[in-house]
């Protein structure tokens, strides 16, 4: 069960378990899961977050959000995009149904935790538009997504979708969609994280002293958290690595200390981290670790693309065919990443939501005339193989 229990939370909410998981989760047996792929999602978070480094500032990535909200996405993908979001996604081995049934599982394992881990689906439709019901099925039934029709052009479509966000994120995150919506824009797919934890073993407030942190910026005074116990530790070339377990201790928190943080995250691979897993030995120490808290929002268009979805951003080249009816002008605009932690001395409250919005590339050409029949009209039924008039009559008063 190895790999189903890395399940791509050291990335996605600086969480991950090394101990199996109690028997009252019922959890699918290892020839699913491996068969379902989870340790692609980690190698995509890894690979993800790479593309996403930039010097001197800090970044936070939930890979599982990510994932989620492209693989709806993904259901409505068809030919060369669908390949390529695949290829990205590093599940081009499984079919569609394979995948959906993977995530359904993904989702019923993580939200089964001890701690709390809420995930959210949904969907945002432009009102009328021809959406296909196959993928609007296949996204409710295996995401449980919440697919709702809005009117775009009303100016409460933005806030009611951050109200949704809002809430699937316990207040942590408040907007992802900002008002006007383009009137290019027929849908909106979002995922929402919410992972709430507290330290089997908490640090004292008491123990809790300011010291000096030192940033690539200059140093800078934090208050930091200190503990002498037990903990599962690991030493490696350059590197110091402690487990931090939460409630019953399946799910926790790395901290990771390398020489040198950039080298570190270069290097740092799904292969990397399966090996050093096996390495822990519960060893007692001294940790001392700053309390933090921050808020970081990105586009991952160019991340995407560098990983080689550009094809679904490409107006004249994405292929949507298989969610939008007789439409080939529909591409992704952009997949938006929000994400927030904080780390005191009780636990760690942390969330994130992606956005992944859908637009045409061109608005349909306007109507040359309008006819509005509010009037007595004359109509006829004709047969043009024929010329024979079936039926003909007026109508004066059509209740």
């Amino acid at each position: 069960m190895r790999k189903w229990l890395v399940i791509c939370l050291v990335l996605a909410l600086l969480t991950g378990c090394s101990q199996p998981l109690p028997p009252e989760v019922n959890l699918p047996d290892e020839n699913t899961v491996k068969a379902a792929g989870i340790d692609s999602y980690n190698q995509f978070g890894f690979k993800l977050y790479q593309q996403l480094l930039k010097q001197n500032e800090n970044i936070l990535l939930s890979p599982v959000s990510v994932a989620l909200a492209l693989s709806m996405a993904y259901n409505g993908a068809a030919g060369d995009t669908q390949q390529a979001m695949a290829e990205v996604l590093l599940v081009a081995d499984l079919d569609q149904e394979e995948l959906n049934k993977a995530n359904q599982l993904l989702l019923q394992a993580l939200q089964a935790s001890d701690v709390t881990v809420e995930i959210a689906n949904s969907i945002w439709l432009r009102e009328g538009f021809p959406f296909l019901p196959d993928f609007i099925e296949l996204n409710k039934t295996y995401y449980d997504a919440q697919v709702s029709e809005l009117d775009f052009n009303n100016p409460a479509a933005a806030p009611t979708i951050n109200q949704w966000v809002k809430e699937h994120t316990n207040g942590l995150i408040e907007e992802m969609v900002q008002a006007p919506i383009d009137p290019l824009t027929i849908a909106f797919l979002l995922n929402a994280v919410y992972f709430q934890g507290d330290w089997t073993n908490p640090f004292e407030a008491n123990q809790t002293r300011e010291d000096v942190f030192n940033s690539p910026n200059g140093q800078v005074t934090v208050p930091f958290m200190n503990k002498t116990a037990t903990f599962e530790y690991l030493e490696d070339t350059d590197l110091q690595v402690v487990r931090l377990p939460y409630g019953e201790g399946n799910m926790a928190m790395y901290i990771f200390l390398p020489n040198d943080l950039e080298e570190f995250l270069q290097n740092l691979t799904q292969e990397q981290w399966a090996e050093w897993r096996l390495g822990f030995e519960p060893l007692r120490g001294e940790l001392s670790l700053p309390k933090f808290k921050f808020e970081y929002e990105q586009s991952l268009n160019d991340a995407l693309t560098a990983l080689g979805m550009g094809r679904a951003f490409d107006p004249q080249a994405a292929d949507f065919s298989n969610m939008v009816e007789h439409r080939q002008d529909v591409h992704i605009s952009e997949v938006k990443h929000k994400a927030f932690i904080e780390v005191d001395e009780k636990g760690t409250e942390a969330a994130a939501v992606t956005s992944v919005e859908m637009r045409l590339t061109s608005l349909p050409p306007a109507p040359n005339f309008t006819m509005k029949v509010d009037r007595p009209f004359f109509f006829m039924i004709h047969d043009q193989h024929t010329d024979a008039i079936l039926f003909m009559g007026s109508v004066v008063d059509p209740s």
